[in-house]
């Protein structure tokens, strides 16, 4: 082995026979010969995503208005019918990160201008947010670069006046529908009930847009957490309490002791409410967001320099990039979830999840 190791070192390649020139194994495939552990690493590895981390802020602002932080994503297409030809349409989805809550609109497209107008007519109805969380779309992408190139040109008095008010795009990295889950189930959800309302058919651009704004209202109404079968319980919470101040047309039905608050106490009997709400909230609704479902062990952290294999879904493994990790992004636990891998000389943001971790090679390969 030592003999084959000199002759490699030398010129590249084993001989067949003794005296023979031609060679019939190459540098790699010795390479994995020499070091199974790396072979095997590479054929039968998977990625070790780090432990599910606790809920981030953005998931528990209690004192701040619904939509406050969002996540965005698009959907479909769709085909409509626009007098004798089809055209297509694809929906929006607003999803805020704390109450669960939901706006859906339509858009023609899913160019930046689209994004830009459906976002202005989401703030017109809903509010102004402090953050979007979104995946890598060109649309939002453009959506975040010409924000910012309108606010850069403002007067400067305004300018400073509106610097506190900029809305802060956070991007997923790719390749990573996990770091969006809170919205993606939803997603998967609005797509079951189009299929069941519409199905195959071609609608109205009239008809879809009234169809995702009724999803969007039995999305809103559906409980947040658990839901009592007795009548004197409070009414389960729901993202339409915290929109409209009720689950859906109906009233909340609670059984007091005390009938003197039904009638002259009017302001107490109003303070009751809001005190079994917000007990509601907090005992049945913030505890299931803390649920882990997987990824409940440790994993040791990659660093800077680790040879990494990116998987890609779409070619087969023998033809998966290898590189190495050239930074780190931890988080606020100091776990690192995403990582950025250097290939041929060309740079991969790329989530843990879709890294498989390799032996150190020696210095010599």
């Amino acid at each position: 082995m030592m003999v084959s190791s000199s002759i490699l070192d030398q010129k590249g390649c084993l001989p067949r026979s003794e005296g023979d020139t031609g060679c019939y194994v190459d540098v790699k495939q010795y390479a994995a010969i020499r070091d199974p552990v790396l072979s095997a690493k590479r054929w039968k590895g998977h990625p070790n995503p780090p432990r599910m981390a606790d809920f981030p802020p953005a998931r528990l602002h209690l004192f701040k208005p619904a939509f406050y932080s969002m996540g965005v994503d698009c959907f479909g297409p769709y085909t409509i019918k626009i007098r004798r030809s089809n055209e297509k349409r694809w929906g929006i989805l607003f999803k805020c990160l704390t109450t669960r809550a939901v706006h859906l609109d339509l858009i023609p497209s899913m160019d930046t201008d689209a994004f830009l107008m459906a976002l202005r007519r989401f703030i017109a109805r809903r509010g102004k947010p402090k953050e979007i969380l979104c995946d890598q779309g060109t649309n939002f992408r453009g959506g975040e670069r010409e924000m910012q190139e309108a606010f850069r040109a403002l007067h400067p008095d305004l300018k400073e006046q509106l610097a506190c008010q900029q809305i802060k795009f956070i991007f997923n990295p790719p390749g990573s529908p996990h770091f969006g889950g809170c919205w993606e189930r939803e997603i998967r959800s609005l797509k079951t009930a189009l299929q069941v309302i519409i199905g195959a058919q071609v609608v109205t651009e009239e008809v879809l847009h009234t169809v995702l704004i009724e999803i969007e209202g039995i999305l809103n109404s559906k409980p947040l957490g658990y839901t009592s079968s007795e009548v004197a319980d409070p009414d389960p919470v729901t993202p339409n309490y915290l929109l409209m101040g009720r689950r859906d047309a109906s009233l909340p039905q609670v059984i007091y002791d005390d009938p003197e608050i039904l009638g002259r106490r009017r302001w107490r009997h109003s303070q009751i409410l809001a005190d079994h709400f917000w007990q509601n909230f907090l005992k049945y609704y913030l505890p299931g967001l803390q649920a882990r479902q997987k990824w409940q062990t440790e994993s040791t952290n990659l660093q800077v320099g680790d040879v990494v294999m990116i998987v890609d879904n779409q070619l087969p493994r023998a033809l998966w990039p290898v590189g190495k990790v050239s930074q780190v992004f931890p988080g606020p636990d100091t776990r690192i979830r995403s990582a950025e891998v250097t290939v041929k000389g060309r740079t991969y943001v790329r989530p843990v999840a879709r890294l498989v971790s390799l032996p150190a090679l020696p210095k010599d390969d």
